[in-house]
């Protein structure tokens, strides 16, 4: 088959910068599809977080010229690296107005006013450094609202570039609770014509929505998880975009997320105290021990240990697991929790591991290392969210032996199977109702199982260290939607399996 030209952009990478999942996929996909022999180009902005000592970033000759519509045209500065274990070319676009910040989205958890303008930018910026790298791109691949003005610009102003004549687009939905909605003179900034400014396309309640348009205008759209695409159709998922997303339906595909394995692999893992696998188990006690002794929990081995890592946003279940907590702690149980966000939530579980100190312990914060000691050290992994796209700490828990607790929506659903203590099957614990009583009763079943079914742990534990979900076969799902958009765009007749 003919190796594509990819251009890949969005508004975080891993290592490089990352608040959530989406960081996560943008840097083990384009490694997976350059493994499968494509030519995959990838671009970010240059944060001041992103290290240019550190990942060896040489800056591109001459400057990048990005039309702003009514602003005019900006000048910014290219630097050029590779994604880590890979000859993955990545760009950073270099601007101190729009990038020249520590935080990605917002500060303090407020939003920056001028997102529109600077994610507008980072989308034009990605299609002017194609014509400037002389990259024809077959696909451009853009992720959620930030990158959705790519898709917008190829069917408007790029529509009679011959650089671009043979290029598709596709369109990532990793949350699409996040929309980028904003004033709509942004319509002026876009360039692309205020014939665009309908209800069919960018205009929502009188303002912009740029998912909105980037959905289309994609050729196509993938959800990141099977039960997730068909989630975001119905009115509790969809934002009120489940009419949009049900009208483009025909495109729409549901690829669950790989994990990279060199990285979330017990055996070869860095930053955990001791290794282990499926076969040599000890290693895992010695990770248990360290991480009671990092949250100055008792020192017990016959306690299970329940790990969260994640955001303290409502979309993960906190509310949640805040009204359940009292009850779980009646248990003979300890909990360790590795988190930022709501600042209610900081607080009340701050005062929790306080309260609780032979119980609960909690880090507010991100530390990488930490999160790794979490997965290894943890007997199991709580995920009591809202919804949740596809979910990667499930995944990693399952090859660590940590068995997840996961409310069965979206990517929980899909990729943990529920413990059926006759058969043995099963691999985690699932709980479907959004109540404190569901997330309760499916803790105290695990609970249970960990005191009084040992040869049924085991076998779960077993099960869930098999389960593989690799970026090699994700990526061959996303090569076929490439293909797939190609012909959408182009009237070429191909049938989707």
């Amino acid at each position: 088959m003919n190796k594509l030209k990819i251009l890949i952009a969005a508004a975080e990478v891993v290592p490089f910068a990352k608040s959530g999942g989406l960081a996560d996929v943008v840097g083990a996909l384009p490694k997976a599809l350059r493994k499968l022999g494509h030519d995959v180009r990838v671009v970010m902005p240059r944060y001041y977080i992103v290290d240019r000592d550190k990942y060896d970033l040489k800056p591109m000759e001459g400057s990048l010229g990005v039309p702003m519509g009514v602003i005019g045209e900006e000048w910014a500065g290219v630097y050029e690296g590779v994604l880590p274990g890979s000859d993955v070319p990545i760009y950073f676009i270099e601007h101190e107005r729009y990038f020249g910040r520590k935080g990605l989205y917002d500060e303090n958890g407020i939003a920056f006013s001028d997102n529109d303008n600077r994610f507008i930018f980072l989308s034009r910026a990605a299609m002017q450094l194609a014509k400037k790298l002389h990259f024809k791109p077959d696909i451009i691949h853009a992720n959620d609202w930030h990158t959705a003005a790519m898709p917008i610009f190829l069917n408007t102003v790029y529509a009679q570039d011959p650089d671009f004549e043979r290029t598709a687009s596709v369109l990532s939905i990793h949350n699409l609770q996040h929309q980028g909605k904003f004033y709509k003179g942004a319509m002026d900034v876009l360039g692309i014509g205020w014939e665009h400014f309908t209800e069919d396309e960018l205009e929502e309640y009188d303002g912009i929505n740029l998912l909105k348009g980037g959905i289309v205008h994609s050729n196509a759209i993938n959800a990141v998880s099977q039960k997730y695409a068909d989630e975001i159709r119905t009115s509790e998922f969809g934002w009120g975009l489940e009419g949009l997303i049900s009208h483009h339906g025909t495109k729409l595909f549901g690829i669950l997320n790989g994990v990279d394995y060199e990285e979330w692999n017990p055996s070869l893992d860095t930053l955990i105290p001791f290794n282990y696998d499926m076969h040599k188990m000890a290693g895992k006690k010695i990770c248990k021990l360290e991480l009671q002794k990092t949250f100055n929990l008792p020192h017990r081995q016959d306690v299970p240990v329940i790990g969260l890592v994640g955001r303290l946003a409502d979309q993960k279940g906190i509310s949640l697991l805040a009204e359940a907590i009292g009850g779980l702690l009646e248990m003979d149980i300890q909990i360790v929790l590795l988190g930022t966000g709501e600042k209610w939530a900081e607080r009340f579980f701050s005062h929790i591991a306080s309260t609780y100190p032979d119980k609960f312990g909690t880090y507010i914060g991100y530390k990488n290392d930490l999160a790794h000691q979490i997965e290894a050290g943890s007997d199991f992994f709580l995920m009591p969210s809202l919804f949740e796209p596809c979910g990667l700490n499930q995944i990693y828990s399952l090859r660590y032996g940590t068995l997840p607790i996961v409310r069965a929506t979206g990517g929980l659903d899909d990729t943990i199977e529920n413990y059926q203590p006759y058969t043995g099957k099963g691999d985690g614990f699932k709980f479907y109702e959004a109540s404190a009583e569901a997330l309760y009763g499916t803790v105290k079943w695990a609970v249970d199982t960990y005191y009084n079914d040992k040869k049924g742990m085991k076998q779960l534990v077993k099960n869930a260290m098999k389960k593989q979900f690799s970026w090699e076969v994700a990526s061959k799902s996303y090569e076929e939607m490439y293909r797939y958009s190609i012909t959408q765009r182009f009237g070429v007749s191909m049938e989707r399996n």
